[in-house]
């Protein structure tokens, strides 16, 4: 299971260079390009939280809005027969497919927390 290192809403990965002795990771969820490295856990979290920080003043220096992670949508792909039985199930439950979607990760969520 992997950590991640979480700082304003956002989340960053944690890596390791055996070659370079050194930790580094970048932010996740989201497609801008920001990392950070550090030769500790101390530091790299402290690298994390100042490149959150600064991706946030940077984009606001700019007048642009952020990235959020995970906007609320994305596209799966189940395959044939996983589409229709879902498709299938949700119908004889008047439900959305989106319905049977949430709820079924939500129970799969619950069920690890």
């Amino acid at each position: 299971m992997s950590t991640l290192l979480k700082h304003r809403g956002y989340y960053g990965s944690i890596e390791a260079s055996p070659e370079d002795n050194c930790l580094y990771g970048k932010l996740q969820f989201i497609r801008a390009l920001v990392s950070y490295e550090g030769e500790t856990v101390a530091e790299l979290e402290e690298a994390f939280r100042e490149a959150v920080d600064d991706y946030l003043a940077t984009c606001a220096a700019q007048e642009q809005a952020p990235e959020i992670p995970c906007k609320g949508s994305f596209n799966v792909r189940v395959g044939h027969d996983l589409h229709l039985a879902a498709s299938v199930a949700a119908t004889q439950q008047s439900i959305s497919l989106n319905d049977l979607t949430r709820r079924a990760l939500s129970e799969y969520l619950e069920q690890r927390a």
